[in-house]
């Protein structure tokens, strides 16, 4: 038997039949649907859907008994929480004081330029977005750019631009100055 047949027989499938919201589940399971938890939440919501809905939000605020304002507060104070889907490969340019002043600013204007999308879009064939973030807490190493997951520390625009191009275009698998991961 299948965990999906397994839940519908127990009745604790989600009525849209979306087995990620089991995964959600076993979270909240674990810590107990205890308030608290709702960071944690949010982020098991974020890695099982990619982003979250309104839907989600609201699921979430009712499986806590968190009010949604409070729900919407804490997702949208997050940099890592996002609304709406992102694309196959993402930019994270830190924008806080010391990455502004060594050059974070150029390198979205390039990085949006070169791909005709503002900070917060992704391209239309889904392939790239490109978001800021107000600090990402390593100003040592500023300008930092996290991309794909990985952060690249004291980037300039041209380099930048080289890897997310290269990584498009599938001939670069990591960026060039990964400092730290």
């Amino acid at each position: 038997m299948t965990a999906k047949q397994k839940a519908k027989t127990n009745g604790n499938a989600h009525p849209s039949g979306d087995e990620r919201y089991a995964t959600i589940d076993k979270a909240m399971k674990r810590f107990k649907f205890e308030k608290d938890a709702l960071l944690e939440v949010l982020n098991v919501a974020q890695e099982s859907f990619g982003y979250l809905s309104e839907d989600l939000l609201l699921y979430v605020s009712h499986q806590l008994s968190v009010p949604m304002s409070q729900v919407y507060g804490v997702s949208t104070f997050y940099h890592m929480f996002t609304f709406e889907p992102l694309g196959e490969h993402n930019c994270i340019v830190c924008t806080g004081t010391a990455c502004h002043v060594k050059g974070s600013a150029q390198i979205v204007e390039i990085l949006s330029d070169r791909f005709n999308i503002n900070p917060g879009e992704t391209t239309p064939d889904g392939k790239f977005s490109l978001r800021t973030a107000r600090c990402l807490g390593s100003c040592g190493i500023a300008p930092i750019v996290v991309l794909n997951g990985k952060v690249c520390g004291k980037v300039t625009p041209k380099t930048m631009l080289s890897d997310v191009e290269g990584i498009l275009e599938g001939e670069v698998e990591n960026p060039s100055k990964v400092e730290t991961s």
